[in-house]
């Protein structure tokens, strides 16, 4: 193994080991809050499809449970004790299913109370609920909840009761004790979208609407501890990137106020995403107000926080769009304004890592659309032709490195010819290099192959951590391309698969102490590193180990067969003695 391999393997397993270090997957203890249970069940208004429609989950206080969904077993509910909190009454909850999702909503502050993805792509992955539709829920109370500052003064809209009658579109909310407020869902045929619009008829100037954001999101995985760890609040300002506020980072104590122009305002766990977005350029939210929640002793990741976007009231109007879905890359980059990037990937690094995986996730969703195979079988095809596509350069790569090789002789002896004269020694090995038609940047030039696959490394490290498309996509015995190989077949295949192209690499290779070692050790340090990776990423870098496979036979069987370059002069000419 030369210096240019090692220095890639080298670089290889910085960039494995580095990435987590960076990025920890830190893991919060459970919560009882975030893993509630429904207990309460009442039926509520349906329209005429809505007989057939799943369970709707709804927060602790209340569930709506369609005639066709009583039939759930105890086993697929969970046990956990709700928080004392008042039931809706059975007749004031409302439904409307859509083709995608089926939502419930209250006349108690006019709000979404819940939203079931009944597409089902999407299902639940905990234990207690898997294959049940996934519930998009709070862990109390509604999804939104809603205020209005009128001057002075600040009404809280849950405080008021709403009669709901049906539209065309959806359901239109008027105030009962306070006449003049009236708030309409008007809900898109795929279920995704509702266009919220209102009026609070005699508002003054400079009146506001406050828009409660969730509190979290119940987990929906198989892994809650780790869903948590994502939720985070996420704006887009109107001349500016994404940004996003963990849990993590919010004070309990102390508010933190951005300000806008604000696009959209979102909240989001690892693969499911509420936003509120502006329809237009002229009705951006102001601002963001946002609160961690509280958090027990010892504890330094918080599991609930508050959040508030603001958004002005014009001639006593508002108007946003709701999103209440998945964070389907394709889904969410219909609606513009970066709302495909609330979940940045790679933090800091995530202009350097953002684009590597877009276009990693723009060639998998192609090969799979068109292709129509499962994701495995993408990966396994994508590896392959990462590895066609650089074997010219890797090729050139190789050849070079034989060049080097054969150079050594001469380029010890003209180090050592020329030890004390280091300009001189410059200008031969200059003069070495030109005679073998090479030049001093090839060493380096030769790396260059083996680490560009590594943005593609480092790029699907964070898809696979957060991408929803991979999400309980089953492969051959592996049950999730997105988690770890519970059999830990893979990461064990890839390090045999690197440990085998080591060996390759070694044949023809003057044997030294330091390769034996490095092509045992790097193979299984990169094991021991895979082993709690998801199981798709462990596959790709499998695949990428065997599609090297025959390059590097190649080449070392054409380093077999060359010798090294005797060295033009071995030793410095004798020194002359004068005739006297």
């Amino acid at each position: 193994m030369d210096k240019r391999t090692f220095l890639a393997l080298l670089l290889t397993a910085l960039v494995i080991v580095v990435t987590p270090l960076l990025f920890p997957n830190k893991k919060p203890p459970r919560t009882a809050a975030m893993g509630g249970a429904d207990t309460a069940a009442v039926v509520g208004q349906t329209s005429g499809a809505t007989a057939a429609a799943p369970a709707v989950q709804l927060p602790p206080s209340v569930s709506v449970t369609p005639e066709s969904a009583r039939a759930t077993p105890e086993s697929a509910r969970t046990t956990a004790q709700p928080p004392a909190t008042v039931a809706i009454p059975p007749a004031d909850t409302t439904i409307v299913r859509r083709q995608n999702a089926t939502y419930a909503l209250t006349p108690r502050g006019a709000a979404p109370l819940a939203a079931v993805l009944d597409s089902g792509s999407y299902r639940s992955l905990r234990p207690e609920r898997r294959g049940l539709p996934v519930t998009i829920v709070a862990p109390t109370g509604p999804l939104l909840d809603y205020r209005v500052t009128l001057g002075a003064d600040t009404i809280a809209l849950d405080t008021i009761p709403f009669q709901a009658e049906r539209t065309a579109g959806g359901v239109t909310f008027n105030s009962l004790s306070v006449p003049g407020i009236r708030i309409a869902y008007d809900f898109t045929p795929n279920g995704y979208v509702t266009h919220v619009r209102g009026q609070v008829t005699g508002a003054p100037s400079g009146s506001q609407l406050l828009i409660g954001m969730p509190s979290g999101f119940r987990s929906e995985e198989a892994d809650p501890n780790d869903d948590l760890r994502h939720l985070s609040y996420g704006y887009k300002p109107l001349h500016e990137g994404v940004s996003s506020v963990g849990f993590d980072k919010l004070d309990s104590t102390v508010f933190r106020t951005d300000s806008g122009p604000l696009q959209w305002v979102s909240l989001r766990n690892k693969y499911f995403l509420l936003a509120v977005m502006a329809p237009d350029s002229a009705t951006n939210f102001l601002a963001l107000r946002m609160r961690g929640g509280s958090r027990e002793p010892g504890v330094k990741i918080a599991t609930t926080a508050s959040a508030t976007a603001v958004e002005p009231l014009r001639d006593g109007n508002f108007a946003f769009d709701l999103y209440v879905g998945p964070q389907a890359w394709e889904q969410l980059r219909t609606f513009g304004n970066d709302l495909e990037n609330v979940h940045p990937y790679a933090g800091w690094l995530h202009g350097l890592v953002q684009p590597f995986a877009t276009i990693v996730m723009r060639i998998l969703l192609w090969m799979k659309a068109t292709l129509q195979v499962n994701y495995g079988w993408v990966l396994i095809l994508f590896g392959i032709m990462v590895r066609l596509l650089l074997w010219p350069l890797n090729q050139s790569a190789m050849r070079s490195s034989i060049k080097m090789q054969r150079l050594q002789p001469e380029m010890q002896a003209l180090q050592k010819r020329h030890a004390k004269d280091p300009e001189k020694q410059r200008t031969e090995m200059i003069k070495l290099y030109q005679e073998h038609g090479m030049s001093p940047l090839s060493p380096l030039m030769g790396c260059l192959p083996m680490l560009l696959p590594m943005p593609v490394l480092f790029a699907l490290y964070f898809v696979f951590q957060n991408t929803i498309e991979f999400r309980g996509v089953s492969f051959l015995w592996l049950p999730d391309l997105a988690l770890k190989d519970p059999t830990y077949i893979t990461p064990i295949f890839m390090g045999a698969s690197m440990l085998l192209l080591s060996w390759i690499g070694l044949r023809g290779v003057p044997p030294t102490p330091q390769t034996k070692m490095m092509s045992y050790m790097m193979p299984a340090m990169m094991t021991v590193m895979f082993l709690n990776f998801p199981s798709g990423l462990n596959l790709y870098y499998a695949v990428q180990n065997v599609a090297a496979m025959p390059q590097q036979w190649m080449v070392a069987k054409e380093r077999a067969k060359t010798g090294p370059v005797a060295a033009k002069t071995a030793s410095p000419p004798p020194r002359q003695r004068g005739v006297g």
